[in-house]
């Protein structure tokens, strides 16, 4: 059906063009063409879009996941795109199971833009098939009149065990994220594949969800935090930086013990039908205006060294959530094993049911 509507609006829009004398876009190098781009759903700037089609003459196709594992899916089972934006341990995936492919290097003009911290990280240390395109961590989101720093400080992400916070705190439902909040707080590795360790963790959460009273949330923690509906919750830095714009009493905590440093990137796919296109689309997204609107729009921490810079002194200055942390060697990217996968997953839904049984 999608595709049928598109077609007749693209006939649509032929007619009209031709009916006030020809089409604008006529002389562009990529008039006619169609770009289709599988992406999340808000994560891109009001003229992200538009501005590729007015330089190219492209008409752009987007359709929108909400998790790494839908998009996989897709992907997995042949549907055509020709710019994927998975996240760091999932474009591992689609590196070893040959769904993506190389990078024609002679094609990506960006690289000297990008923040060099974001470049060449372990899940494509060469970046052979990824550009980055937004890059964060996660930390915890708390109300600065109810949650003291002190209590941050001492007990980093074990604060989701305090009892003072009972009733009053936002869980993220996300195993993997969730699994690496708990990790880190018994002081592993969140990339660790000792089933020990993992049950520990799961052991960790169900104690959390039994004990806390927890809401467990996923985008609806970014509006709730900002109206500062409960103390504190896991968040993805690029909404803590929304929260914090929005509510001068939110502030943003990482624990010592480290955290999730991630990275979204754009990838083309081994189906791609127009990767020429594909790789004028990456440059474009990496440019400082395409990128300038794609980060001042969304919140997330744009991977163009200018733009990044520019946003953390002007429109994002004294919110610590919009730069992510570097230096801190506790900190770590998500790795890609597919036993450990299965684990964390079976064991995520056992949290869950145990969290529904609380309540």
């Amino acid at each position: 059906m999608k595709k049928l509507l598109t077609s007749l609006l693209a006939v649509a829009t032929m007619f009209t063009l031709t009916a006030c004398g020809g089409d604008s876009n006529a002389d562009k190098p990529y008039a006619g063409q169609e770009l289709h781009l599988y992406n999340w759903g808000e994560y891109m700037g009001e003229n992200f879009i538009s501005g590729f089609e007015d330089l190219t003459g492209a008409t752009v196709v987007v359709d929108y996941f909400d998790s790494n594992e839908a998009m996989y899916i897709k992907v997995a089972n042949g549907e055509p795109y020709d710019i994927l934006v998975p996240s760091d341990y999932m474009i591992e995936r689609l590196i070893q199971e040959d769904l993506i492919q190389k990078l024609d290097k002679d094609k990506i003009t960006c690289m000297d833009e990008l923040v060099d911290a974001v470049k060449g990280l372990p899940y494509d240390p060469n970046n052979e098939y990824s550009i980055p395109y937004f890059w964060g961590t996660v930390g915890i989101v708390y109300d600065k009149t109810k949650v003291s720093e002190a209590d941050l400080e001492k007990e980093g992400y074990n604060i989701f065990l305090d009892t003072k916070y009972k009733g009053d705190i936002y869980l993220y439902d996300s195993e993997r994220d969730s699994f690496m909040m708990a990790l880190k707080a018994l002081g592993y590795s969140m990339n660790t594949k000792d089933e020990k360790e993992l049950e520990e963790a799961y052991n960790w959460l169900v104690k959390c969800v039994e004990t806390m009273e927890p809401e467990i949330v996923t985008d609806e923690i970014i509006d709730n935090m900002a109206q500062g509906r409960k103390a504190l919750g896991l968040i993805y830095s690029g909404d803590a930086a929304y929260v914090m714009s929005e509510n001068e009493n939110m502030g943003f905590y990482m624990p010592e013990t480290g955290t999730n440093l991630w990275s979204d990137a754009m990838v083309i796919p081994k189906n791609a039908e127009n990767v020429e296109l594909a790789h004028e689309f990456i440059n474009y997204a990496c440019s400082y205006e395409a990128a300038m609107d794609n980060s001042s729009f969304v919140g997330y921490t744009s991977a163009n060294q200018e733009v990044m810079d520019e946003l953390a002194s002007g429109d994002y200055e004294g919110i610590n959530a919009y730069v992510p942390r570097t230096g801190n060697d506790k900190d770590e990217v998500f790795e890609y094993d597919e036993a450990t996968r299965k684990i964390i997953s079976d064991y995520f839904s056992k949290v869950k049911i145990a969290a529904s049984n609380a309540q």
